[in-house]
């Protein structure tokens, strides 16, 4: 059984914290492109972007407890419902479709600090 991988994560651009979730029905290619461009986006902007993909292979990339008291808001990139969704209740959260963020993902991360 292949054993879920978790990630360790440092502060680097700034002080805020986003959290993101990308799946897509397939779970593969638009779940991971629409990743990489929210960490992308948030790099530009100066604030960290940290995304767990929930696709073909479960939840990687996990969101851990400590990483759900230390976020300031939560972005769902998704076309299909996002596992243990309740985690993220004390987030405020910006929903859109998992293409959002590949078409301009800096807007979609603009969005969520417009929350914070």
């Amino acid at each position: 059984m292949k054993k879920k991988k978790t990630f360790t994560w440092q502060k680097k651009n700034s002080d805020k914290i986003i959290l993101a979730v990308t799946a897509c029905p397939a779970g593969i290619a638009h779940t991971y492109m629409a990743a990489e461009e929210l960490a992308k986006a948030g790099n530009e902007l100066g604030v960290d972007v940290f995304v767990e993909k929930q696709g073909a292979n479960g939840v990687e990339d996990r969101h851990t407890i400590e990483h759900l008291k230390l976020a300031d808001a939560v972005i769902f990139a998704n076309d299909v419902a996002i596992k243990d969704e309740d985690r993220f209740v004390h987030l405020p959260i910006v929903k859109t479709s998992v293409a959002s963020p590949i078409r301009n993902a800096k807007e979609v991360v603009k969005e969520a600090i417009k929350k914070i």
